[in-house]
């Protein structure tokens, strides 16, 4: 069984509250709140309003993620994978989709455009240290430990 917090929402209408496509998925899904259809040209983003805000209890997020359906067949998702909505945050939740795509992409209306994954939240204590301490790795960037 998945632990459910409650999360008050307040939604433009009752079909834009997120939903759950199945009883185990970990994101819910979100739709576009627009009136007419929209056009995501290749190459290009959108901020794509969803008519949803959130009053997230404390110590925790929401985290906006794609939708894999879309990634793979249209190479769209989005753009700052994965957004954040901090648990202060009381505006309208809006998600920017980018096409990499080499076909425009349609967005039309009450479409389900990404997912909100309820997250808890920890936050570091930062403080300044002379140095720190060596591991095996060490500064070694990107792909260091290898591509397979």
């Amino acid at each position: 069984m998945q632990r459910k917090i409650p999360v008050p929402i307040q939604a433009e209408e009752a079909e834009f509250l997120p939903t759950y496509s199945t009883p185990d998925s970990s994101g819910a899904d979100v739709r576009a709140a627009i009136k007419e259809p929209l056009v995501i040209p290749p190459h290009s983003s959108l901020i794509i309003p969803t008519g949803v805000r959130v009053d997230l209890p404390e110590g925790y997020e929401i985290q906006v993620r794609p939708r894999s359906g879309y990634a793979a067949k249209n190479q769209v998702t989005v753009l700052n994978t994965p957004g954040t909505i901090d648990s202060d945050y009381r505006g309208e939740i809006c998600v920017i989709l980018i096409n990499h795509g080499k076909e425009p992409f349609v967005v039309t209306p009450k479409m389900r455009i990404a997912q909100l994954v309820v997250a808890p939240v920890t936050q570091g204590e930062f403080f300044l240290v002379d140095s720190v301490t060596t591991t095996q790795r060490g500064e070694g960037k990107f792909g260091h430990t290898g591509t397979h």
